[in-house]
């Protein structure tokens, strides 16, 4: 059986149009509670969100949701997604919900799941949700007198707080540091700004005034053009750019230039490994990370572990071969000594603390630890039901297009887990070979899926 809800990271979708609905989001929760329910204690789910609009609409049916099965919904409201994960844990509740779409626009939502360890749950069990939501709850549903009970967490965002601050190293402070932190209008919004100025930062906040609709609009890590402006305006020594549930974090310089999760990923395992803090002699990263730091980290006696896209891999495969680094490009990085999934405050910090043992030099040659190779990543979208890696066309193009780039270089085509998109992406030390090749294959599968769409 495959999974036909779940997708690369949790359910995602737009709000209100399946599976994005109040009534699938209800079934969801039942079928998680029956998945999850175990022994005779009081079952216990906590719930956050970020934002949205229709985080007002989904967590009142998940609630109902697990409320029906017996379970007790502790609700903490506007919360990073890490801070759920956390939260499972530390609460021993039996699992965890976060009501997010992450990067994407306010239109879209999404419904992740945590098991009772933080971590994310695996496809077999996202599986045996879907099948179990095919089934009559019926026989299942909790009599009158053991219906769960909500409870509103006020002191969230407190033990968040304390939570993240406890990860900077003892003994550092950020006094005599501007920073710029961009909070997507998102989940951060609060707690991020509260956390740099507690460890003694000047901090210029941006992305703080969430109406339900602004989430990841014009601001945050996947659009940091306006932080990178801040950053110079304001002669910031550096800027922090977050996504809509803060488990993303983008970097920029003080000269405005951004710096993405391999830059990142690659400083921080860097330091680790001289502190001897670093586990499994490198660091895990998907199909999508740069080959320059690839190349970096041999030349530091390190190595670098690729997974399929999706923090999710990224994170089973440090578990299973025991790192403690890890991420993507894109900005998830995982620092499995403090958190189970993605934390892009936690990550900031470590980067932080580089920078001020780093002897006054700037964010721009601290930060920066490899010259990148000409990376091109192109999204093609496509129409439902069009199926153009299929097409022989495609395929003899993307062949010709690997041949073409042969030992010098790196071709991935995937299809996104969460958007009807084809991503294609090259790699190689000729730009320009590098741009030809992208471009070829895009526009023969844009080609093909415009023309499959004319024949339906």
């Amino acid at each position: 059986m495959t999974r036909h809800l779940f997708g690369t990271d949790g359910i995602r979708g737009t709000a209100n149009i399946e599976p994005m609905t109040a009534e699938t989001a209800l079934r969801v929760a039942m079928a998680t509670a029956l998945q999850f329910r175990r022994g005779d204690h009081r079952h216990r789910v906590v719930i956050g969100k970020d934002t949205r609009l229709s985080g007002y609409m989904l967590e009142p049916a998940l609630t109902a949701g697990f409320i029906s099965m017996g379970m007790d919904v502790v609700l903490v409201g506007p919360l990073p997604t890490p801070a759920v994960a956390m939260l499972t844990r530390s609460l021993r509740a039996d699992m965890g919900v976060m009501i997010s779409a992450s990067h994407n626009p306010y239109q879209d939502n999404g419904i992740k799941l945590f098991g009772p360890d933080g971590y994310k749950l695996s496809d077999d069990v996202e599986i045996e949700i879907e099948r179990r939501m095919e089934q009559p709850f019926g026989p299942d549903l909790a009599g009158p007198a053991v219906l769960g009970r909500a409870s509103r967490m006020e002191d969230a965002t407190g033990r968040y707080i304390e939570y993240v601050k406890n990860t900077f190293p003892r003994g550092l402070r950020l006094d005599g540091l501007k920073i710029v932190v961009d909070c997507a209008n998102g989940a951060a919004y609060k707690v991020a700004p509260k956390v740099l100025y507690e460890l003694g930062a000047d901090v210029i906040p941006v992305g703080i005034t969430p109406d339900g609709t602004n989430i990841n609009k014009g601001c945050g890590a996947t659009a940091t053009q306006s932080l990178q402006e801040q950053v110079v305006a304001h002669g910031a020594h550096l800027g922090i750019a977050l996504d809509g549930d803060a488990d993303r974090l983008i970097m920029v310089d003080e000269a405005g230039r951004a710096i993405d999760g391999d830059q990142l990923m690659g400083l921080i395992a860097g330091s680790w490994a001289r502190e001897e803090k670093l586990r499994g002699g490198g660091l895990v990263a998907t199909v999508m990370s740069n080959l320059g730091l690839e190349r970096h980290l041999t030349g530091l006696g390190l190595h670098l572990a690729r997974t399929p896209v999706g923090d999710r891999y990224v994170v089973e495969r440090m578990r299973e071969q025991g790192y403690n680094v890890g991420g993507e490009q894109s900005g998830h990085v995982v620092l499995s000594d403090y958190s189970t999934t993605g934390d892009g405050l936690i990550a900031a910090l470590q980067v932080l603390a580089v920078l001020i043992q780093a002897d006054g030099r700037p964010a721009s040659e601290v930060c920066r630890v490899f010259a990148p190779v000409p990376q091109l990543l192109t999204n093609v979208r496509f129409a439902a039901g069009s199926k153009p890696l299929e097409s022989a066309a495609v395929k003899q193009a993307i062949r010709e297009g690997e041949a073409r780039l042969a030992a010098s270089g790196r071709l991935l085509i995937r299809k996104s887990g969460t958007e009807p998109v084809i991503r294609v992406m090259a790699e190689g030390d000729d730009a320009a070979l590098v741009a030809e090749v992208v471009g070829d294959i895009a526009a023969m599968i844009k080609a093909t899926a415009e023309a499959e769409t004319a024949e339906a």
